[in-house]
């Protein structure tokens, strides 16, 4: 099957399903790791799949290392759970920059029980600040709708 990727142009990549086809492009230093790595989320077990996420989120190439953390978050949505290094390489970049989408799919589709210590303080923290975004805007709209009506006051009277 091999035939079918094209690591030039990165046709065919998100269907990748051979860890060893992967391995060797890595060997090679093909371009495009990051977005077979995404195809290996899709198509392997994540225990075959975490180690090559990993190494691409290494990667030298900025957009390749991106597309390894979206990897991350997919595996995370299609298993449930990542693996112990997939949740240190997130927790390490933090809830920011190319892990933020992956934190968010990790803290959406992993149950709250089976986070890390790390990501449940994240949830919480994220629905924390929900909430008060939620009260801010609740009370500008509240503000607005007085100076609507005490306008409408002046006017009339």
């Amino acid at each position: 099957m091999t035939s079918t990727w094209n690591w030039e142009s990165g046709e065919g990549l998100l269907r990748i399903d051979d860890p060893a086809d992967w391995d060797a492009a890595y060997e090679r230093g093909e371009p495009r790791i990051g977005t077979a790595a995404i195809g290996l989320a899709f198509n392997c077990t994540l225990a075959q799949a975490s180690p090559r996420i990993l190494k691409a989120m290494r990667s030298a190439d900025r957009g390749q290392r991106g597309f390894a953390y979206t990897a991350a978050g997919h595996a995370a949505r299609l298993n449930g759970g990542l693996t112990p290094e997939l949740y240190a390489a997130l927790r390490a970049e933090g809830h920011r920059g190319f892990a933020e989408t992956a934190v968010d799919d990790t803290l959406t589709f992993v149950p709250f029980r089976e986070l890390p210590p790390w990501f449940k303080w994240r949830k919480v923290a994220s629905r924390v600040a929900d909430k008060l975004q939620v009260r801010q805007q609740q009370i500008a709209d509240a503000a607005e709708h007085l100076r609507e009506a005490l306008r409408g006051r002046r006017r009339s009277g």
